[in-house]
């Protein structure tokens, strides 16, 4: 199957696919003798597997270990659970992330009358953010270096 119709039984765009052709996450395909991609069945289940690792945030680097994984049928199982347990560790992690950041922007919208006056605690809390460098050397948890959820009842 050419290229086009490889991408409606993969689910996977047509720019997608020869990007994963382009970096080796996929074999280069067959041509015919006038240049066109020709792609097998085989071709289509690998892009849904690679779909499927994308949708669930795995990196490039990590869908080429899983690829190999899948591909090897002597495969210890453990070894395609540790890459599943760091990933969702990395996703635990970001995930912290995103909320202390939620939290973070609900605690100055909280602060802001939201009305005509000029005064504005998001605007200000922007402008007085701190340096990177000076980031760093902050405690984790605000000026205080308190962690409000040791602290919760």
């Amino acid at each position: 199957m050419n290229i086009g119709e490889t991408s409606r039984a993969s689910g996977v765009s047509v720019k997608m696919i020869r990007y994963y052709e382009s970096i080796r996450l996929i074999k280069s395909p067959l041509r015919t003798e006038s240049g066109y991609r020709v792609y097998s069945d085989n071709d289509v289940h690998t892009l849904r597997f690679i779909s499927q690792a994308r949708d669930l945030g795995f990196s490039v680097e990590q869908m080429e270990d899983l690829l190999a994984l899948w591909r090897d049928r002597s495969r210890a199982s453990g070894d395609v659970k540790a890459i599943a347990l760091q990933h969702i560790d990395a996703l635990q992690e970001k995930a912290r992330a995103l909320q202390a950041m939620s939290d973070t922007l609900q605690h100055l919208a909280d602060h802001c009358q939201g009305d005509d006056r000029p005064e504005c605690p998001i605007i200000e809390g922007f402008a007085s953010a701190v340096a990177p460098e000076a980031k760093k050397r902050q405690p984790r948890f605000g000026v205080t270096g308190i962690d409000p959820r040791a602290h919760s009842h």
